[in-house]
């Protein structure tokens, strides 16, 4: 599995780069911790693996999961599950919301 830093991702972005980042904390702790561009997909959702796969389009896109901080385990789950069905590029944002905004990140509010 391959993490991801706050600085790394930027950087990523910065350069262009296609990157779907989604948030894996229940949709009540979504709002506090969106980073713009993200979408919600709860890991406890029963049909992750499924949403994930139509919302990239496929299994072959890269995919940053996150929840709100490193004391966060939803993530490497979330990324775990990901590469167990097949996923190819996925990236656990392990320091989430918090070192996003640590390191000069904005947060969205959701809507």
């Amino acid at each position: 599995m391959q993490s991801i830093t706050a600085g790394q991702l930027k950087t990523r972005q910065n350069q262009g780069e296609r990157l779907t980042l989604i948030n894996t904390l229940s949709e009540d702790n979504f709002e506090n911790t969106k980073i713009p561009g993200s979408i919600n997909i709860p890991l406890e959702a029963n049909d992750f693996e499924r949403r994930v796969e139509q919302t990239l389009g496929g299994k072959n896109q890269p995919v940053v999961v996150y929840c709100a901080s490193a004391d966060c385990p939803s993530s490497t789950k979330a990324a775990e599950r990901l590469e167990n069905a097949g996923f190819s590029e996925v990236l656990d944002f392990e320091g989430g919301a918090k070192e996003w905004q640590d390191q000069g990140g904005q947060l969205a509010h959701a809507s």
